[in-house]
């Protein structure tokens, strides 16, 4: 990857962005986000804002996008890591991101609460729609997600599975193309 001087100084800033693989038996929530020319699945969460702690972020994310009281799931626990640098259309300057994904799980009780929408405020005040899909966890592969977990999700040998290696391959302009 080559980077130009603004570039290097932009990926010196890290963000860091909880997300949660919420299971239910062998399915696991996702949101779909349609696009005009493209569509695409992200695990529900969001950016960790300045002094947050990650916990409560993650919970944070999690009632405002599903409507998921996190209390009503297993502890969370870290699963992934994604290192994030890659540059994206647009006129904002790409900033380095840390994906930390954790995985909790509900009963079915509590799955028939939460939402079936996800609601993203955009810059000129509208919204953009998320349709929260459950998919069977190995069939994630197939699916267009961003971070790019579906391969390490579909490989699990059960939504429960002990991961010994919490660290994914980093995304990069060399091994991503931003959709």
């Amino acid at each position: 990857m080559t980077l130009t001087p603004s570039d290097a100084n932009a990926f010196s800033r890290i963000k860091i962005r909880t997300g949660a693989l919420v299971f239910c038996g062998d399915d696991v929530a996702l949101i779909r986000r349609d696009r005009d020319d493209s569509v695409h699945y992200t695990p529900p969460g969001g950016n960790v804002e300045v002094g947050e702690d990650l916990l409560a972020a993650l919970g944070r994310e999690l009632a405002e996008e599903l409507a998921l009281d996190i209390a009503q799931a297993t502890p969370p626990q870290l699963l992934w890591v994604v290192d994030q640098m890659v540059t994206r259309p647009g006129p904002t300057a790409p900033p380095r991101k840390l994906h930390l994904i954790y995985r909790l799980h509900v009963s079915p009780e509590v799955r028939s609460r939460m939402a079936i929408e996800e609601y993203d405020e955009l810059p000129d005040g509208g919204r953009e729609i998320g349709v929260v899909e459950w998919i069977d966890y190995r069939k994630a592969a197939e699916l267009p997600i961003f971070p790019p977990i579906g391969p390490a999700l579909a490989a699990l040998s059960s939504p429960r599975a002990i991961v010994t290696d919490a660290a994914l391959p980093a995304v990069t302009d060399d091994n991503y193309t931003w959709i």
